[in-house]
C-alpha cells in the first residue's frame, strides 16, 4: 500500500509547493516530505492497514498571521491499494477528500 497527497492554494489557484507534510501514526512521526513544484508529495513509502496522520505546515506556507498554523487530517488504511489524501487550501478554509 502506498500513500500520496496535493496540496492546492485555492486562493491563488495554484499548486502549493514548499509545504512540509509529515506523516505520523500512533503519535510517531513515520515520514517527512515537502511538496514539490506541483505541490504533491507523491510517497511517503509503504503503509499498512491502521490509523495515521498527515500533518500540513500550513503556517510556513501561508505566513506568520495563518488563520489554520497547521492542518492535521487523520484517516484510515485499510485496504490494499494506493491512498491519495489532497488538501484544497486557502487563508480562512480548508477541505479535504479521499482522492485516487
Amino acid at each position: 500500500m502506498t500513500l500520496s497527497t496535493h496540496v492546492l492554494d485555492t486562493a491563488r489557484g495554484e499548486p502549493a509547493a514548499g509545504v512540509t507534510v509529515t506523516l505520523e501514526r500512533d503519535g510517531v512521526v513515520l515520514n517527512r516530505a515537502t511538496t514539490d513544484a506541483d505541490g504533491r508529495v507523491n510517497d511517503f513509502g509503504p503503509v499498512e492497514a491502521g490509523r495515521y496522520r498527515l500533518v500540513f505546515d500550513t503556517g510556513a506556507y501561508l505566513g506568520p498571521d495563518a488563520f489554520f498554523p497547521s492542518v492535521t487530517v487523520e484517516f484510515t488504511i485499510t485496504a490494499n491499494r494506493h491512498y491519495h489524501v489532497p488538501l484544497l487550501l486557502s487563508p480562512f478554509g480548508y477541505s479535504t477528500y479521499r482522492g485516487s
